[in-house]
């Protein structure tokens, strides 16, 4: 999780101090950083013409990354997949930070996690089992670290299965609508459940399961929680009302998202949730009209799929 951008606001003619949170850093399992250009993860970006010819029903995917400004030369410690096995797959797993406090690479972690979950789509043990492909991928990984991570994989007669584990995020949307959304697992604020090297962490038994039905020209959104703790679901439905094209509705999304992770005064869902989490300015700067406010600076992943009919071959 990454250093969030919490500020104290004030009303109209106040004025505005800059006012960083309190909040110390958790150990280990807090501090998380979100995405790395597609060049330096371990991405099957599976071309749209190349979705199977035989499925009834499969995603066109667009996809944006933008990572952390302090991450850039890293690549940032998120890792992500598309591909078109099957009626289609995609996953984001966000790399847990706090592990470069113990001079660990967080994205070794994340990198390797998604790498062989790529591996083992066609595995007989997974069985096209989002959980299953979970616990094949978690085992295989050796790298010491943590992450969080969702994945989504789309049957050809439309049935939509998704397995998450922490703060990764998704959302089906129909008609303008939300139909589905995921909510995340915590342990406590800012503190989400992740699969780890270490026994202490989450296994794929603590994963949510969720099936949905989808139909052609459903839309699907999938992120890090870069995107999702700066953006309402009432912007993702605006957003992807004016762009119909994935990758630019993706692109859009994420770029809605850092322009609201830098803007201090932005009330974004992370300062509303933390201030309901009893995390605001101290007393007497709520007497003067301030309150925590601000973006979270964050690596942010965006994976937009709209289902669509297949030809027969």
């Amino acid at each position: 999780m990454a250093i969030p951008m919490l500020r104290a606001s004030a009303p109209p003619g106040h004025w505005r101090a800059l006012f960083h949170s309190n909040m110390k850093k958790p150990p280990l399992h807090v501090q998380r950083l979100p995405c790395s250009p597609p060049e330096l993860n371990p991405v099957l970006q599976a071309q749209n013409d190349e979705m199977k010819s035989e499925s009834r029903l499969s995603l066109f995917v667009g996809t944006r990354l933008i990572p952390h400004p302090n991450k850039v030369d890293r690549g940032g410690e998120d890792a992500f997949l598309v591909s078109g096995f099957n009626g289609g797959v995609i996953a984001v797993a966000d790399g847990v930070s706090g592990w470069a406090e113990k001079n660990v690479d967080p994205s070794l972690f994340s990198k390797e996690l998604i790498a062989h979950a790529l591996s083992l789509l066609g595995d007989e043990e997974v069985n096209y089992n989002p959980r299953m492909l979970l616990k094949e991928a978690h085992a295989a990984t050796s790298s010491v670290g943590s992450a969080t991570v969702v994945i989504a994989m789309l049957e050809r007669d439309g049935i939509l299965r998704i397995a998450n584990v922490g703060d990764c995020g998704l959302r089906v949307l129909r008609g303008g609508q939300i139909i589905f959304s995921t909510s995340p697992q915590e342990h406590y604020f800012d503190c989400p459940y992740q699969l780890s090297s270490e026994s202490v962490g989450q296994t794929y038994q603590d994963a949510v399961v969720s099936t949905v039905e989808v139909t052609e020209k459903d839309t699907i959104v999938m992120g890090s929680d870069g995107l999702f703790d700066n953006v309402f679901d009432q912007e993702i439905v605006s957003t992807l009302a004016k762009h119909g094209d994935v990758s630019e509705a993706a692109k859009a999304l994420a770029d809605l998202a850092r322009e609201h992770s830098v803007d201090s005064s932005y009330d974004s869902p992370y300062s509303i949730e933390a201030r309901t989490r009893g995390f605001d300015v101290p007393v007497w700067k709520k007497a003067l009209g301030f309150k925590l406010t601000g973006g979270k600076l964050d690596d942010i992943t965006v994976i937009v799929g709209r289902v669509v009919r297949s030809h027969e071959s």
